[in-house]
């Protein structure tokens, strides 16, 4: 029995009390309803969060000229491209929801898995949905306040009713939650085609001084090894989300056909967009007017729109406000998928009998964030685990080799050739090692951050035979959860993830699950 079946039946009771597995088909179970184009949408959504509305500059002020960094752009856009083809091949041989996280724990047990999860839980998730919210509320409350800051207090409070409204609407419906991700993504796509298609009209009109090769190339500063190294991180991390569809590979219709084409069409798309918009953005404005903008977008949009010059603050609400829904859609997953394993509270793997949607994962989420809106220290948090963050980017893609050594006979509907990892491992390595050395303080903070979670996996997961009161109190809270969210363990089929897995999902269900299993069984999803 692995970690996690034995966690859900410590945490649910004993066997005696679990009902017999529910006959195929007639159990509640996660919806499959996200098809190709919502799963582009998912993934381009996410990657296009303000970022290259609002300040694209880190990239340039490193990079130390125009030239350079739009190479930088294109190389971290083909780098993210080799490490979605990697998570490719790993989301279709082990096709459980969860991302990176259930890779790590299939292929490196429990605790590597458990620390994943950990930092995500605890900081990476509620910090950057924080962040995004308050960025969207920064762009409505500004024209309300031209002539100084919004107050800090009303700029936390809209980010907290964005926050609750679109945790409604993912409680509420799958199908919901994927509509809201289409329309705003199709919408950041349409205000950045709208930037591009100015730049093109600029260069028409010959202004391409700073494209032409002589000009792209002259250094505003001296080139610096460092600063181009650090020009490659920001730019890594400016295509951030480039995995979150493979956090609700469960929730894909056709998963071995949709997530790797997916995958292909949303990573160019964004490298695309990426260097086009830069590309514009040099047409009407300086290296030294972009570095010393707030907003670069909406300083394009009075350099060139005029009286329109409104569309593009808006753009970046827009942008943002999708950006919120993706990342409460996906983490949310991750927290289901960790639950389900045992590595997080049970009622947190169980879905609404109607609706089918993780109700307890998305209050979770939901809450975590709101917390994070109550502290000013979310920024230095975010500095301190983005490190870890990229280091288990690593970790996931050395672990599609390990699988390939340790399993090389299971079945992988998408198998690329080990030169991919290999490169992708070789960049990873190099950000990472100059990471170390430029902030080791800041990366040290990160590690010790992730490694609080060592005593909690042994306590909460690696203990079986706990006290009796702790499985009663830890029994009548997940009853008290399911009671109020109207929730029950899905379904899962046998082979939902390689065998006896999804039979002992089924045998360890919750005191709950007995008392109500004949009225949900035909629950509708």
């Amino acid at each position: 029995m692995t970690d996690g079946a034995r966690q859900r039946s410590s945490a649910s009771g004993s066997s005696k009390d679990a009902p017999a597995a529910e006959e195929s088909g007639g159990g509640v179970a996660l919806k499959k309803e996200i098809g190709l184009v919502s799963a582009c949408g998912i993934i381009v959504g996410n990657i296009i969060g303000s970022g290259i509305f609002v300040s694209p500059k880190g990239v340039m002020e490193n990079a130390s000229s125009v030239g350079l960094a739009l190479i930088v752009w294109i190389i971290t856009g083909v780098i993210t491209a080799i490490g979605a083809l990697c998570y490719a091949e790993l989301g279709v041989t082990i096709p459980k929801s969860g991302g990176d996280y259930s890779y790590v724990k299939d292929i490196f047990g429990g605790l590597a898995g458990f620390l994943r999860l950990w930092i995500a839980v605890l900081v990476i998730y509620p910090t950057n949905q924080a962040v995004i919210a308050l960025t969207f509320s920064n762009y409505v409350l500004q024209p309300l306040f031209p002539t100084c800051f919004p107050p800090e207090t009303g700029l936390r409070v809209l980010a907290a009713i964005c926050l609750l409204l679109l945790t409604w609407v993912n409680c509420s419906s799958v199908r919901w939650a994927t509509r809201v991700q289409d329309v705003f993504t199709a919408g950041k796509l349409l205000a950045l085609a709208l930037i591009i298609i100015m730049g093109i009209v600029q260069i028409c009109k010959g202004e391409y001084y700073w494209l032409e090769p002589a000009n792209a190339f002259e250094p505003f500063q001296d080139y610096d090894v460092g600063l181009i190294a650090l020009a490659f991180l920001q730019g890594s991390f400016a295509y951030g989300g480039w995995n979150f569809l493979n956090y609700v590979t469960e929730e894909l219709v056709d998963p071995y056909v949709n997530l790797p084409r997916a995958i292909f069409i949303s990573i160019p798309l964004v490298t695309f967009v990426y260097v086009f918009a830069n590309i514009a953005y040099v047409t009407a404005m300086s290296p030294q007017e972009l570095l010393a903008s707030n907003a670069v977008a909406v300083t394009f949009g009075e350099k060139l729109l005029g009286v329109m010059a409104w569309i593009m603050p808006i753009s970046v609400a827009l942008s943002t406000f999708g950006g919120v829904n993706g990342s409460l859609f996906t983490s949310s997953r991750l927290f289901f998928a960790g639950a389900r394993e045992g590595h997080l509270p049970s009622l947190l793997a169980m879905i609404h009998v109607k609706r089918c949607t993780p109700i307890p994962a998305l209050l979770f989420t939901c809450l975590s964030t709101l917390l994070m809106l109550c502290t000013s220290d979310m920024y230095t948090l975010i500095n301190y685990v983005g490190f870890i963050n990229y280091l288990f980017y690593g970790v996931t893609v050395a672990g599609q080799i390990v699988l390939r050594y340790k399993q090389p006979d299971i079945h992988r509907p998408i198998k690329i050739s080990l030169i991919w990892p290999v490169i992708y491992l070789i960049f990873w390595a190099f950000l990472l090692i100059f990471s170390l050395y430029s902030e080791p303080i800041v990366c040290g903070i990160g590690l010790a951050i992730m490694l609080t979670g060592v005593p909690v996996y042994f306590l909460g997961v690696y203990w079986e035979n706990k006290p009796q009161c702790i499985n009663a109190f830890v029994n009548k809270m997940t009853y008290l959860g399911q009671k109020l969210c109207v929730v029950v363990y899905p379904a899962e089929s046998k082979d939902s993830d390689g065998g006896e897995e999804g039979e002992e999902m089924t045998e360890a269900r919750s005191p709950l699950s007995k008392a109500d299993g004949d009225n949900h069984k035909s629950a509708d999803c």
